[in-house]
């Protein structure tokens, strides 16, 4: 009789003991501990983005909504420097005390005139260089960074160069000036020479700046433009006005409308050129600022309340200015 001796076959690799659940079934706590990372990532890649962004918005909220929100209620109250915390309502009142004030307009006008005076020279000095830049010339990317050089200068180094520069004694511009037989400007007390005083500073300091801008839109127009206007035999002036132009319309605007900007926040530059070193820009405030005349009211003055009305009025100044570029870009992109 045959006896039959069956063995059984090994267990696969990884396979569970008999009578246990199949190979490929997942223990119940390694489904719960991925059910948990599962969960884990879900809330992670859900909150992850705001918690990166938290950051400034937390600074923001901290340095510039909350003096906003508390320079539009003190500019409603009569609140001085030295007891901030006490307050008496007053309405609109420092409202109307600013615009009835003589040296507020004045503040305007000389905020008005040294802006002209110092963006238009400004940006026409930019396209020109952008212009000269956009063409191929050795070593353009050190001429890049020479253009960069007075917007990395601190304003206040800059400014008492300046200030030496149109020294009424021994300045070396009224030097020139008397050497050729012009005579001697007196640039710090004079109305129109302190005012281009200034606005020099300004377009020294910011000229390079803007031509980067404009150079960077010049080499994003597309070649073949250039090319069929000199087949057409257009010069290379006619190029500029009739190729260039043209497509620099939006970042011209935008260049006008951020210098206008600045020039109405325009500070540091008066400030560090009055011989006093004062707020009053001048001996007879010829060259005051509106931010000079803030300053003046809040921190010279104390008065708290005045100031913040200046600098709210300054606010609504900067909407009216955005709202007036928004529907010339609209203008220029339906008309495009």
């Amino acid at each position: 009789m045959t006896t039959r001796h069956d063995t059984a076959a090994p267990p696969a690799k990884g396979g569970a003991a008999p009578g246990g659940p199949p190979g490929d079934a997942v223990p119940d706590e390694v489904a719960r501990k991925r059910a948990r990372l599962s969960r884990r990532w879900q809330r992670d890649m859900r909150w992850s983005p705001y918690a990166f962004v938290a950051p400034f918005f937390v600074f923001f909220a901290a340095f510039g909504l909350f003096p906003l929100i508390y320079t539009g209620w003190a500019s409603l109250h009569t609140v001085e420097l030295t007891a901030p915390t006490d307050m008496a309502w007053t309405g609109l009142d420092n409202y109307t005390r600013i615009f009835d004030d003589d040296f507020f307009w004045n503040a305007a006008k000389n905020t008005l005139t040294i802006g002209i005076i110092s963006t238009v020279p400004q940006l026409m000095m930019a396209m020109g260089l952008a212009h000269i830049l956009n063409y191929k010339l050795r070593g353009s990317t050190f001429y890049r960074v020479i253009m960069l050089a007075p917007y990395a200068t601190s304003i206040a180094a800059a400014a008492l160069v300046f200030v030496l520069l149109f020294g009424r004694d021994y300045g070396m511009i009224n030097w020139v000036l008397d050497s050729v037989g012009l005579g001697k400007v007196d640039w710090q007390n004079d109305k129109w020479a302190s005012q281009f005083a200034v606005s020099s500073i300004v377009i020294w300091r910011w000229t390079g700046y803007n031509a980067l801008i404009y150079l960077a839109a010049m080499q994003a127009i597309p070649q073949d433009l250039y090319e069929s206007a000199a087949l057409d035999g257009a010069s290379r002036w006619r190029q500029f006005i009739h190729v260039t132009l043209p497509a620099l319309r939006p970042t011209i605007l935008f260049t006008v409308v951020v210098s206008t900007i600045g020039a109405s926040q325009l500070f540091g530059e008066p400030l560090l050129f009055d011989a006093n070193k004062g707020a009053s820009g001048g001996g007879q405030h010829q060259f005051q600022t509106l931010g000079l005349y803030l300053y003046e009211q809040g921190w010279v003055n104390q008065h708290l309340g005045r100031a913040s009305a200046i600098a709210w009025t300054m606010f609504l100044i900067l909407i009216v200015i955005g709202l007036v570029n928004y529907v010339i870009s609209r203008r220029l992109r339906a008309s495009s």
